[in-house]
C-alpha cells in the first residue's frame, strides 16, 4: 500500500508556463516535492496509458464491426436487387407471420396469467410451460427475422413493384 502524504506535502503541482526564445509556450509540471515522482502520479498515468490503450482497441473493434456491418448490408442489398420478387414475397410471408406471432404471444400470455401461481409453486409447470412455448417461439422469431433481413423494404408511393 502507498504511505500516506506528509502534512507539509501537497497533492498540487505547480504549473510554469514560460517562453523559450521564438518556440510556443509549454507548460510544464513542476512537483514541489523534489525527487522521484510521487506514487499517485505513476499510478494515474499508468490509468491514462491503460485507458488510453482500451480506447485504441475500441475503436479498432468499432472499425471491423461497422466493417462487417456494411458488407452484410451491401450483400442484403445486391441479393434483393437479384431477386426483386423474391425480396416481396418475403416481405409479404414476414407480414403474415408477424400477425401469427402475435396470436401466438396473446395466447402465451394469457397462459401465463391464467396459471401464474403454478409457475411460481412448480419446477415442474415451469418446464412444462418453456418446454411447451419456448422452442416454437424462439424458431419463429428467427424465421421472421430471416425473412424480415430478406424482404424489400416497402414502397414509399404504396404501389407494388411488379417483377
Amino acid at each position: 500500500m502507498s504511505k500516506d502524504p506528509q502534512p507539509g506535502q501537497s497533492l498540487f503541482s505547480q504549473i510554469d508556463v514560460s517562453q523559450i526564445g521564438a518556440q510556443k509556450p509549454k507548460a510544464t509540471l513542476h512537483p514541489r516535492a523534489v525527487g522521484p515522482e510521487p506514487e499517485h502520479t505513476r499510478l494515474l498515468r499508468d490509468i491514462l496509458a491503460a485507458q488510453d490503450r482500451q480506447n485504441e482497441l475500441l475503436e479498432e473493434l468499432v472499425a471491423q464491426v461497422g466493417a462487417a456491418q456494411r458488407q452484410r448490408a451491401s450483400e442484403l442489398g445486391q441479393w434483393k436487387e437479384a431477386n426483386p420478387h423474391l425480396a416481396r414475397a418475403c416481405r409479404q410471408a414476414a407480414e403474415s407471420l408477424s400477425r401469427v406471432q402475435t396470436e401466438f404471444l396473446t395466447t402465451l400470455t394469457e397462459e401465463i396469467r391464467e396459471t401464474q401461481e403454478s409457475l411460481m409453486d412448480g419446477e415442474f409447470m415451469l418446464n412444462e410451460f418453456v418446454d411447451r412455448f419456448g422452442p416454437r417461439l424462439a424458431h419463429l422469431n428467427g424465421v421472421l427475422q430471416v425473412l424480415s433481413q430478406l424482404s424489400a423494404a416497402p414502397d414509399s408511393a404504396g404501389a407494388p413493384n411488379l417483377p
